[in-house]
């Protein structure tokens, strides 16, 4: 009973880390340095609510390391960041060497905590993404209209919260426009679309306030990749707008790009070469110094080159899994950019290797700016890549639907069930059937993963867990913002049907024993299914047990809580036929099945709930 406590204790703690504060935590990490007042708090917030949440959750679960150590992105930032604590042996150790390990293990835990974030809240990532890029959005705006009360020629814009150099701003103000770029030629809502190219051109205005000529170039080459990944007629258009913004750039801000020349890049780069040519395979050591005099009257410490950075710290020794992670990070989202937040994640990474051409230099750090053009976009397309290889990620592509198509698919099919709005399920002249999912407002949730895809993917899992669910065929987006989806349906009948059909009380009585028992292993296994009653449960052929109309469901990292098992019941305590089966009839029959899997003290307070609720209902 103690170890059991124990267990409860230790998987509700998990689940409070994956379900809230890794969300809360990367949120903040993304825009607080719009609105926090130094960067000191960041890494208070970042380490608080995201870098050991994350590690206190891979200790609480330690099978999770085994997906991590699976990606081959992890195991090359692995070999980086073990060559790089290697490399301390030779370097000048002029501080503790324990202290050393900090920053490395901070950056790691950011590929755990996004790893758990994308498998335990899928449907809340894009959400944040979007969220953050709006805080980023609004305090753009606001630093823009402060800058231009009191611009005067030469002024480069910094803005506010914790900016204190207009070239670091740039990084984050290239890095959202580059966002919300990529949701001009993802989205598929007009609403999104009239937001996001106002946004695009008001993050780029700021781009050009700091006076900044790299992340220009990393924008171009954003587009450029995106124009690719998502070739479609917006990607015309967007290439078109790209010839015409770079040569209206060349006519107004000639004077910017061209007068400050090189800014010295050639002098520092040739002077960092002179230094890696002293140690070019092991470089100077991970803690080594870096002073460049080019002349300028004050010394630099960076190279100016995150490559270069790479070569001077750790050697081409540590060069090669550096470079090694970034391609296969590009690749993997290549081969999967049918999946939205790939092209986002890989679109910012895109933006990263330019911005990295020509500025910074360090290869580990606490969070910062830097972060923003590499290790932010890595370790998301990294647990992407994990969580789609293990189907928890859409898989398929969406297919446009045009109304004449959808007539002819829909041509002399039954109608299932409907609504005041017309059809919602049909049942095709092939045998398979077509779900519909009417457009919802465009703020909402559904805008960024429709129902049509939840479906898919919790069908996928489903089957995943071993619960028998449809076979997906194809998904649709229909012309009105409506979303489909056509499957093969489970052979069987609704349980609902067959215990109407049952007149053997003994028989019906034996049936709620084995669907108590299938309704503990959902919960035993995260299942939450808020639409679970006996019209979305079949019995199949073989006298399994499977579920259907699986778009509402959630999958949690450990068994249900007793609350939440008591929500899933009441729910079934609304249909007056289940009701009476379940919970009149036949009630200690379901919790004698329940009790074959799920504990004791989830059978005694469900049997409490369902009294308690009983007797409420007979009072009113």
């Amino acid at each position: 009973m103690q170890f059991s406590g124990l267990n409860s204790s230790s998987n509700r703690i998990f689940d409070f880390i994956c379900l809230w504060m890794l969300p809360a935590g990367y949120f903040l990490l993304l825009c607080s340095l719009f609105f926090l007042p130094d960067r000191s708090l960041l890494h208070k917030f970042y380490y608080g609510l995201f870098s050991i949440p994350s590690l206190i959750a891979l200790c609480l679960r330690p099978r999770e390391l085994k997906q991590l150590l699976r990606e081959p992105i992890f195991i090359a930032m692995l070999v980086f960041a073990g060559w790089a604590m290697f490399s301390l042996l030779w370097g000048p150790g002029d501080e503790r060497f324990a202290g050393k390990f900090k920053a490395p293990l901070h950056t790691l835990m950011l590929f755990a905590g996004c790893y758990l974030l994308v498998r335990y809240r899928t449907e809340i990532v894009q959400p944040l993404l979007f969220g953050a890029a709006i805080v980023g959005l609004t305090a753009s705006i606001y630093n823009l209209y402060m800058f231009a009360q009191i611009y005067t020629p030469g002024a480069r814009l910094i803005g506010g919260g914790a900016f204190d150099n207009p070239l670091l701003s740039s990084h984050l103000f290239g890095f959202f426009c580059a966002y919300w770029l990529s949701l001009s030629m993802t989205c598929k809502r007009p609403q999104i679309l009239l937001l996001s190219i106002p946004a695009v051109l008001i993050m780029l205005t700021a781009v050009i306030a700091t006076g900044s000529r790299t992340p220009l170039v990393a924008l171009t080459l954003a587009a450029l990749w995106l124009s690719f990944t998502c070739w479609n007629r917006r990607s015309v258009v967007l290439l078109g707008v790209l010839l015409a913004s770079g040569a209206a750039v060349l006519m107004f801000f000639s004077d910017m790009i061209f007068e400050r020349g090189y800014s010295y890049r050639l002098q520092i780069w040739q002077i960092v070469l002179q230094k890696i040519a002293e140690h070019p395979w092991i470089g100077h050591g991970y803690d080594a110094s870096l002073s460049v005099d080019p002349g300028v009257g004050y010394l630099l410490s960076e190279p100016h080159s995150f490559a270069l950075g790479v070569l001077y710290y750790v050697g081409i020794l540590g060069l090669l899994p550096w470079l090694f992670f970034q391609a296969c990070a590009l690749l993997c989202s290549w081969r999967h950019r049918v999946q939205p937040l790939f092209i986002i994640a890989s679109t910012w990474m895109i933006f990263g290797i330019g911005a990295g051409l020509t500025e910074g230099g360090g290869i580990i750090s606490r969070p910062k700016e830097h972060w923003f053009l590499l290790w932010i976009p890595l370790a998301l397309i990294a647990a992407l890549s994990i969580n789609q290889r293990a189907g928890r990620l859409l898989a398929m592509s969406i297919k446009k639907f045009s109304q004449p198509a959808f007539q002819s698919l829909s041509a002399n099919a039954r109608v299932i069930e409907e609504d005041g709005l017309g059809p919602k399920v049909l049942r095709l002249e092939d045998g398979s059937f077509l779900k519909l999912f009417r457009a919802r407002r465009w703020y909402t949730s559904g805008s960024f993963n429709s129902y049509s895809e939840r479906f898919a993917v919790n069908s996928e899992r489903l089957r995943e867990l071993g619960f028998p669910t449809p076979q997906i065929l194809d998904l649709y987006r229909l012309d009105d913002g409506s979303s489909a989806v056509h499957y093969t349906p489970l052979p069987g009948n609704t349980l609902r049907q067959v215990l109407q059909a049952i007149t053997a009380p003994d028989v019906r009585q034996a049936l709620v024993e084995r669907f108590g028992k299938f309704m503990a292993q959902l919960h035993e296994r995260g299942v939450y299914f808020r639409s679970l009653h006996l019209g979305n449960v079949l019995v199949l052929e073989d006298g399994e047990f499977g579920l259907i109309d699986v778009a509402d469901l959630r999958l949690y990292p450990s068994a249900l809580s007793l609350s939440l098992r008591q929500r899933n019941l009441r729910h079934m305590q609304r249909y007056t036929a289940d009701r009476r089966w379940l919970f009149e009839d036949h009630f200690q029959a379901l919790l004698q099945g329940y009790g074959v899997t799920a504990s004791q003290a989830a059978v005694n307070r469900l049997h409490k709930q369902v009294l308690a609720d009983s007797a409420t209902a007979q009072v009113s």
